[in-house]
């Protein structure tokens, strides 16, 4: 996943990239509206934390100018414990989910994943495609009940193709999932991930489709 944090206390939002990068997600962090707006309108994201109260406005305007363009990008609200109107009035604005400040990493990361699921009209939370299984909150692979090693960005193109497996991803989509604003992409990463990734679930596993990108191909 590549997810947008918006948040203006950085110490909060370092550990969120930090965090939920080793969770097996690309972060970006923006700490205004003006940025988040910004950022939205330049980059796909598969979700947004966001605060309600940022230096220049409200969260809450960042999200129903989302709404408003029909983006349905799923968002996680960070609020204050005790601000239940904030939180009412969020979840009213289009918001998915909430947490209350002070919260849990991991369930932050389990409520995002939660978020993306249903976004992508998911109901189980393992994906699997013919013998092949991936556990998002544990980045865990196996084929044929078998574990697999595989690294983070693999683990990210393999859940990417997964998640709709007949939907062609092209580079540039993929390149985008795994890299943030500050990470510099190599050129030929993606070939590279791909090519790891059908030597240990099988070399037929990934199709590709010369020129326009990556699909997994349908399960014999």
């Amino acid at each position: 996943m590549r997810i947008l944090v918006v948040e203006d206390d950085t110490i909060l939002s370092d550990g969120l990239r930090a965090g939920l990068g080793l969770g097996g997600a690309t972060v970006d962090c923006v700490a205004t509206c003006a940025d988040a707006e910004a950022a939205l309108a330049t980059s796909a994201f598969s979700a947004i934390v966001l605060d309600l109260m940022l230096p220049d406005g409200s969260g809450l305007d960042v999200l129903r100018g989302l709404r408003r363009r029909n983006d349905r990008t799923p968002v996680v609200l960070l609020t204050a414990r005790d601000a239940v109107s904030d939180r009412i009035a969020g979840l009213d604005g289009g918001a998915d989910d909430y947490l209350g400040k002070p919260f849990d990493l991991d369930e932050l990361s389990a409520r995002i994943r939660a978020v993306v699921r249903r976004a992508s009209g998911r109901a189980a939370a393992i994906l699997e495609h013919g013998a092949i299984r991936l556990d998002p909150g544990s980045l865990a692979v196996t084929v044929d009940g078998l574990p697999v090693a595989v690294s983070r960005r693999e683990v990210m193109v393999l859940a990417a193709l997964m998640e709709r497996p007949d939907v062609l991803r092209s580079k540039a989509e993929l390149e985008e999932r795994l890299y943030g604003w500050q990470e510099e992409v190599e050129s030929n990463a993606v070939e590279v991930h791909v090519h790891n990734l059908r030597a240990k679930i099988g070399k037929h596993a990934i199709e590709t489709v010369r020129g326009l990108g990556y699909r997994m191909r349908a399960p014999a």
